[in-house]
């Protein structure tokens, strides 16, 4: 059998051109790039105060329904059996106190003075100390 030579074609058979650029102003660019809604400032002037965020833990975060509670709300979070670390919310620590005080009061059969403890540690945990 006798071979034949196949011969590629010299141009390609659909061409395709690239479509113009269009120009924009500078404005409308800044505008529709990112999720910063439009305004057309700097990343840099949205945010007050330096341009990092501090990496320390913020004021929200030492607080007694923050990450990092201090011993008194360890034990107040023990008391109404909650979880001794990460955020709660005020919810939580109503629902709790409130299986906690169905538990122990005094009217149920419960203590007086383990009533006071877990109305303490309720208290203590949504911040109401000393008022």
């Amino acid at each position: 059998m006798p071979q034949t030579a196949r011969q590629q074609p010299a141009a390609p058979l659909a061409t395709t051109r690239q479509p113009a650029q269009r120009q924009r102003p500078a404005a409308a660019e800044a505008e529709t790039r990112g999720f910063g809604g439009g305004s057309g400032r700097s990343r840099s002037s949205k945010r007050k105060g330096s341009a990092r965020r501090s990496p320390a833990l913020s004021k929200a975060d030492w607080g007694p329904l923050g990450k990092h509670p201090d011993l008194e709300a360890i034990v107040a979070r023990q008391r109404l059996h909650l979880p001794l670390s990460g955020r709660l919310t005020v919810a939580q620590v109503n629902q709790a106190w409130k299986r906690c005080a169905g538990e122990h009061h005094p009217d149920r059969g419960g203590e007086h003075d383990t009533m006071q403890l877990v109305n303490g540690a309720r208290d203590r945990l949504l911040g109401r100390d000393g008022d």
